[in-house]
C-alpha cells in the first residue's frame, strides 16, 4: 500500500508560492478564542486563472500527546481569473485551545500538487 504522504510537499513560503501561510499567534489563553487565518502567497504571488490556481485548504490542529490531528477548518475556492471576479485563496476561522501543539495547513494547486505548512502554539 502506498502513502498519500508521500505526495506532500514543502518550503519556505517565503520562497515558494505554494505553501500554506498560517497566521496564529504562538502563545494564547487556555479557553480564549483567536483567530487563524490561512493565505497563500504572501511573499511571492500566485496565479488565480483558469489554468492554475489555489482549490482549497484544510487545517488541522493536533494537541500534543494526542493520537491524530482534529480537522478544524476547511476553505474551497470555485472562482478562479473569471473575467473581473476572481477569489483570492485567503480563509480565515475562529478556535478555542485547552492544549499546546501543532496547527498543520495543507493547500491544493491544480498543477502543483498539494503542499504543507505548520505552526507550533503554546497554550498558557
Amino acid at each position: 500500500m502506498q502513502s498519500f504522504g508521500k505526495f506532500l510537499q514543502s518550503g519556505d513560503w517565503k520562497g515558494e508560492k505554494h505553501v500554506p501561510v498560517i497566521h496564529a499567534p504562538e502563545k494564547v489563553s487556555a479557553g480564549e478564542e483567536f483567530e487563524i487565518k490561512i493565505t497563500i502567497g504572501d511573499a511571492v504571488r500566485h496565479p488565480n486563472s483558469f489554468e492554475h490556481y489555489i482549490a482549497w485548504f484544510k487545517v488541522f490542529f493536533h494537541p500534543e500527546g494526542a493520537k491524530f490531528p482534529i480537522e478544524i477548518a476547511n476553505f474551497n475556492f470555485t472562482t478562479h481569473g473569471e473575467g473581473d471576479n476572481f477569489t483570492d485563496p485567503v480563509g480565515a476561522t475562529s478556535a478555542k485551545l485547552s492544549k499546546s501543539g501543532t496547527i498543520y495547513a495543507i493547500s491544493y494547486c491544480n498543477i502543483h500538487g498539494v503542499w504543507e505548512n505548520s505552526k507550533e502554539i503554546v497554550v498558557e
